[in-house]
């Protein structure tokens, strides 16, 4: 599966950002989808993850009540609204997908990954 994120760019804190993780041609239908984010001189680290259905999500606790993650099997495409962005929040952020429906903050458990895209938050 090959995957397109997209939607980064340059905002001020406070605003908002919606990212967009595409697969074309390939259905996503079956995977789970997943944000991650990788700042730089850091490790990557887990956003958001969301079921094959879109029937439960789950957070870092970093970004719960401020980014929310959903998805459009029609569309093969996965987004990552974030709004109330800080600048701890700059980094290159990367889609995934899996099957395996467990462990959905782990980054190794993923199959499947875009080519990022970078968010930057100016303070």
């Amino acid at each position: 599966v090959q995957l397109q994120a997209s939607g980064g760019g340059l905002v001020q804190a406070g605003g908002s950002l919606r990212l967009s993780c595409a697969a074309p041609g390939r259905t996503i239908s079956y995977y789970v989808m997943g944000w991650f984010r990788q700042a730089p001189g850091k490790e990557r680290e887990f956003v958001a993850a969301i079921t094959w259905s879109g029937a439960s999500t789950y957070y870092a606790d970093s970004v719960t009540g401020r980014f929310t993650i959903s998805r459009d099997n029609a569309k093969n495409t996965v987004y990552l609204q974030m709004n109330s962005l800080k600048p701890e929040d700059t980094a290159v952020y990367y889609c995934a997908a899996k099957l395996n429906s467990k462990d959905y903050s782990l980054l190794a458990s993923y199959d499947y990954w875009g080519q990022g895209t970078q968010v930057t938050v100016s303070a």
